[in-house]
């Protein structure tokens, strides 16, 4: 199964993120290292799979991916396996699946094939709106409300991608906004805590703000060139926590110091503009939309896992893709990057045949 020349990039990037994240993970265990490596290796398959597909040809898939989708996300909050008071999970012999997780490449889907083929008015914004109301409040039920964040960020990336009006976008933030009390009351006692935490992790050091001061001072100790793998303090003596799910970053940070945290940000950011630039080159807008929310998952989920590890943003639970640990994020930011170097494989051959024809 060979890889097309055009997509070596994006997979190069994407081993050298998995080298990274597995041997961050290896340095505190090994077992779980070795099922990272597993996921990635399925994981990798499936993205070669995806990315040999004719993206083109998935437009008659994208509303049973819908449904199927939902169903997920329905039997999950029935017969889900509940941890840590959230019911994220199904069970398939000894894989747990977290089916949120595939509703974003599967929502992608639906939605650059919505916007595709609809204009941006005010009747089709509601349609839209329709649509991703289901999944986004069985995933908040769950709850998950860093999955659901990324939901929304991705469905308004899409809209703002289909080409909406400044007037229309102003009008949806200044309902946005006046919507954010109301959304306040929804939110869980520890959702609010976390918010309130993030704002003066100081006053409740050993409560609601001890993630975000574990994890700036592991940031802070790795200086320039770390500790070295295997020797953070934070990470190793558990005063960080999660720290090889969503704040692997700090750990990064804390074992290969400025150099490799700054080496992971500098792989997202060739990773995201070369993306950009296979969207911008698209084949069709359909293929163009497709790239432009696989764009806004990666982005969101970059800045905010990066930005609450070193307390600029309040903690979600919002993993960093191709990095931190876990099966079900990896199949599905597999699926989305596979989508991304579809979109690019027939955009190249579609211009040779032109070229050819020309000639």
């Amino acid at each position: 199964m060979s890889l097309n020349p055009v997509n070596l990039f994006i997979s190069a990037i994407i081993l050298t993120l998995l080298a990274i994240g597995i041997l961050v993970i290896w340095s505190s265990s090994p077992d779980l290292a070795l099922q990272q490596g597993i996921f990635a290796a399925v994981g990798f398959v499936i993205f070669i799979l995806v990315s040999r597909f004719d993206y083109r040809d998935l437009k008659g898939f994208v509303k049973p991916l819908y449904f199927i989708q939902l169903f997920l996300l329905i039997f999950v909050l029935i017969l889900g396996i509940e941890t840590r008071g959230s019911t994220r999970w199904i069970s398939i012999g000894s894989i747990n699946l977290q089916p949120s997780e595939l509703t974003k490449p599967f929502l992608i889907l639906f939605l650059a094939y919505f916007w595709s083929t609809h204009i941006p008015n005010w009747r089709n914004i509601f349609k839209s709106i329709l649509w991703i109301t289901p999944p986004l409040l069985l995933i908040f039920k769950q709850p998950d409300l860093g999955t659901a964040l990324t939901i929304l960020v991705l469905s308004l990336g899409l809209l703002f991608a289909s080409g909406i009006s400044f007037k229309k976008i102003s009008i949806l933030g200044i309902i946005f906004f006046l919507m954010l009390p109301a959304v306040w009351f929804t939110l869980h006692d520890y959702q609010k805590q976390r918010i309130t935490g993030f704002l003066s992790p100081a006053n409740d050091p050993l409560g609601v703000g001890y993630n975000v001061i574990q994890s700036t001072i592991a940031v802070g100790s790795g200086q320039i060139f770390g500790r070295g793998l295997g020797h953070g303090t934070q990470s190793r003596l558990q005063f960080l926590p999660e720290y090889r799910t969503d704040f692997i970053f700090a750990s990064i940070a804390e074992e290969l110091g400025f150099v490799g945290a700054g080496l992971i940000i500098l792989i997202y950011i060739f990773l995201i503009s070369y993306s950009l630039m296979v969207a911008y080159y698209a084949y069709d807008f359909f293929g163009s939309l497709l790239v432009y929310g696989v764009v806004s998952l990666l982005l969101f989920q970059t800045v905010v896992n990066i930005g609450m590890t070193i307390g600029l943003l309040p903690v979600t639970g919002i993993t960093l893709p191709l990095v931190s640990y876990g099966g079900s994020s990896l199949v599905a930011t597999f699926i989305s990057l596979g989508l991304v170097c579809s979109v690019a494989k027939y955009r190249r051959a579609h211009s040779i045949d032109i070229q050819t024809y020309q000639e």
